[in-house]
């Protein structure tokens, strides 16, 4: 039987997983036992990959780490990169991660979100990296993955000068595909697992694997997946069912 969480709500389904952050009293502030329980999660679906779905309870995707914890952490603390480590491995999960950001996200919570291969929003979203006002940095990926999703200077806006973006804002630079109303943003969120579903699971591990190496591994490693797509079945199984339906 799968385990029961204390700050999670988890669905599973065959082809995903929806996660709901859910410590709704502090805003769902990633805690200590939330990191703990999202890794937990992440050996699930590292042994059975399927497509994970990321949200917040009460209106809110995550308002930040938990300051309280956070307060009390040193040096070593530090080092240990108890958020980047844990974030680190959910962008590298075999099949996408879906952010759905329903009101606040902001420092850690604006983190995971920027982990997500597929951020969309509501209406009521705002994101942001506010670390800087309480004397630290965004040590969990903002300082390099937003400049990548979204250039250096809108980045550094929102870094080092503490720009929150609306919806629409963050719709503007691209930080998020698609904005929809609060009571329609799950909905929105697996319709989108349903077209990421629809497509080869292999196909788009291997898709997902190789888009993120590094510029010198290419094309060999585009070339390595593809040889290992070109014998397998589905591919054949798939093809084929192309070229009957070309026929009709």
């Amino acid at each position: 039987m799968p385990r029961e969480f204390s700050t999670l709500l988890v669905e599973r389904r065959p082809d995903r997983v929806q996660v709901q952050l859910n410590r709704p009293d502090v805003r769902n502030a990633i805690d200590q036992a939330m990191v703990d329980e999202l890794h937990l999660l992440c050996s699930e679906l590292e042994r059975g990959p399927r497509i994970l779905i990321l949200c917040g309870a009460a209106g809110v995707f995550a308002s930040g780490a938990d300051i309280a914890q956070l307060r009390e952490r040193r040096r070593d603390d530090a080092l240990t990169g108890i958020n980047s480590e844990l974030f680190e491995r959910i962008a590298r999960l075999p099949m996408p991660v879906i952010a759905a950001i329903d009101g606040w996200a902001l420092g850690g919570g604006a983190e995971l979100a920027y982990a997500a291969d597929f951020r969309i929003a509501s209406e009521t979203a705002r994101l942001g990296n506010p670390e800087t006002s309480l004397g630290i940095i965004p040590a969990a990926g903002a300082l390099w993955r937003l400049a990548e999703l979204v250039g250096e200077p809108v980045a550094k806006e929102i870094i080092l000068a503490g720009r929150i973006l609306t919806a629409e804002e963050a719709l503007a630079v691209r930080l998020v595909t698609e904005v929809h109303p609060a009571e329609r943003l799950l909905a929105a969120a697996h319709s989108l697992a349903d077209r990421i579903a629809a497509q080869d699971p292999l196909a788009t591990q291997l898709a997902k694997e190789v888009f993120h190496v590094p510029r010198a591994r290419h094309p060999r490693a585009d070339n390595e997946a593809q040889a290992v797509l070109f014998e397998s079945e589905e591919k054949f199984a798939r093809m084929t069912a192309f070229l009957e339906r070309k026929k009709r």
